[in-house]
């Protein structure tokens, strides 16, 4: 106990880093992310207003959509604190205690949006095998259920992470490659036997992103079987159509992660910077680009922001 006590009190704080290596571009660097949280918190927001203002969104598909938002709003505000920091206020120390939170909370709500994703595929499934019986399968109640599951597990998986942190001594420079707290980067840094540290974040990695992404793409094949038996060439389009932006919020989603972690087994020769873009494209483009997608794709969120935006006030 005294040896996990020694841990804790022998590190105070960590030093986040921005872009060193591009020093002259910090300021329109830190310009440019502050548009994409712009662009996020603010789409995002819209998109919530919208599905709750609007009758005709009070159904599964849209429950979803508003619990896939609120986790992107999620994943904005965890990072928000320290890119600000250290990118527009030049202040990269960051506490031990809060950059273990911010840790947790960031791969909390990349978990929980996995999982969200996976529920929106079931939903598309039941929608196009089973139309008249939609409703009946995915109530309210279930919807609940299935939201409350999903944020349990997320909860359950990444809960160990800050305190199998903690156990180790922290003893080299404490000096994280982002401006935010990742478990990857935090783990290089300990003088201890990060070994069930790598093991547990494997595990998670595959008991999560790796069955979701299977049981994503076995919906998807059960799905395009349901099309194809369709004898209208018009009604399999129609019904695809339906799809495409799911299709388009999975991809922006394990894209980049996929992208981040093959850099980080295989790049071990490309430059730090390219590791650091590879990771801000994987937290800040999904939460950016799903309400544009949703809203360019969706006929009644559309009308909507045609009301609130364009149409001439008499």
């Amino acid at each position: 106990m005294g040896s996990f006590g020694t841990n804790i009190s022998s590190t105070t704080s960590f030093t986040l880093t921005g872009f060193p290596e591009m020093e002259g571009l910090q300021p329109w660097l830190a310009a440019l992310l502050l548009l994409l949280y712009a662009i996020s918190i603010l789409g995002n927001i819209l998109i919530l207003f919208i599905i709750k203002e609007e009758q005709s969104l009070h159904q599964p598909m849209y429950y979803f959509l508003s619990l896939l938002s609120v986790n992107d709003l999620g994943v904005s505000f965890s990072t928000l604190p320290t890119v600000l920091a250290a990118l527009c206020f030049h202040a990269p120390k960051t506490a031990f205690d809060a950059c273990l939170t911010q840790m947790f909370f960031i791969h909390f709500f990349s978990w929980t949006e996995s999982g969200i994703l996976l529920a929106m595929s079931f939903d598309r499934y039941v929608a196009i095998r089973n139309p008249l019986s939609y409703s009946s399968v995915l109530t309210d109640i279930r919807v609940a259920h299935m939201s409350v599951s999903i944020t349990i597990r997320s909860f359950c998986m990444v809960f160990p992470l800050p305190f199998l942190l903690k156990r180790l001594p922290f003893c080299k420079a404490n000096v994280l490659t982002h401006s935010y707290c990742l478990h990857p980067d935090l783990i290089r840094l300990p003088c201890g036997d990060t070994t069930i540290n790598s093991m547990y974040g494997l595990f998670i990695v595959i008991s999560a992103f790796g069955v979701d992404s299977v049981l994503i793409l076995l919906s998807y094949v059960l799905i395009l079987r349901s099309v194809l038996a369709t004898a209208s060439q018009k009604e399999r389009l129609k019904t695809l159509n339906t799809c495409v932006s799911h299709i388009c919020a999975v991809l922006i989603f394990y894209l980049p992660m996929v992208s981040v972690s093959m850099v980080h087994r295989f790049g071990k020769c490309a430059p730090e910077y390219v590791h650091k873009f590879m990771s801000l494209i994987y937290l800040f483009v999904p939460p950016m680009l799903n309400p544009i997608i949703y809203s360019i794709k969706t006929k009644e969120i559309r009308k909507r922001l045609y009301k609130m935006f364009l149409k001439p006030k008499l």
